[in-house]
């Protein structure tokens, strides 16, 4: 199967060639209403195909339960495979572990740190956004395995942003990985507005909670 197409905001994250990225917009012709788990259902064959496309199985890929919290789940290898339960983020050392989350306007926030081998996916929308789940993470990072700020590369997926939405959680996003000491010219936003382009991604608010789910993943295959 031919490797995903990364987007340019993407490409600093898939540094080194063993990291994967990818961000899976609208899926033309596959029908989505306000049943969250009917959609996902019908919107699973194309999402296990791009997660293939990256170099990893359905096996290998974990996803955070998302509620709008702070918290960071650390994924081992050993693991199997699942939804991890009460968690907006998830972190890992390993190869072989893909991660995911889930969105429709919210912030996918993609977290490397190419010396230490360390990756974070996170879903910071406004709350998660509000209780710094991006600065967590970098903390996270630093006290867990040393990661030096100087060392990581951030970037941010498309999602909601003003007028479309009364809070700009993406300036503040930016923000918060400027604080944590992050150099800004490691950090990308893709500056893209979910609710300007319907026919590319999927807006909960614009469309009203009829809606289907973009996906965001990241992952280091084994060798």
């Amino acid at each position: 199967m031919p490797m995903m197409q990364v987007p340019d905001y993407l490409k600093r994250i898939n540094r080194p060639s063993e990291v994967r990225s990818g961000f899976i917009g609208r899926i033309a012709g596959v029908y989505v209403d306000t049943d969250r788990e009917a959609t996902l259902r019908r919107l699973g064959p194309s999402h296990q195909s791009a997660l293939r496309g990256l170099g990893f199985s359905e096996a290998e890929l974990h996803r955070a339960e998302q509620v709008h919290g702070s918290e960071i789940a650390m994924v081992e290898k050993t693991d199997p495979a699942q939804t991890w339960s009460g968690v907006d983020g998830l972190m890992t050392t390993d190869a072989g572990v893909l991660l995911g989350v889930y969105v429709a306007d919210c912030g996918a926030v993609y977290i490397s740190d190419p010396v230490r081998g360390i990756l974070a996916l996170l879903h910071s929308g406004k709350k998660g956004t509000e209780q710094n789940i991006t600065g967590k993470a970098i903390a996270m990072m630093r006290e867990r395995w040393g990661s030096r700020a100087e060392d990581l590369v951030v970037a941010l997926a498309p999602c909601i942003r003003p007028p479309a939405y009364e809070v700009d959680f993406a300036a503040e996003i930016r923000r918060q990985v400027l604080a944590e000491g992050v150099p800004e010219n490691q950090w990308t936003d893709s500056g893209l507005c979910t609710s300007r382009d319907l026919e590319n991604y999927y807006s909960y608010r614009m469309e009203k909670g009829s809606t289907g789910r973009m996906l965001a993943l990241l992952g280091r295959v084994a060798s």
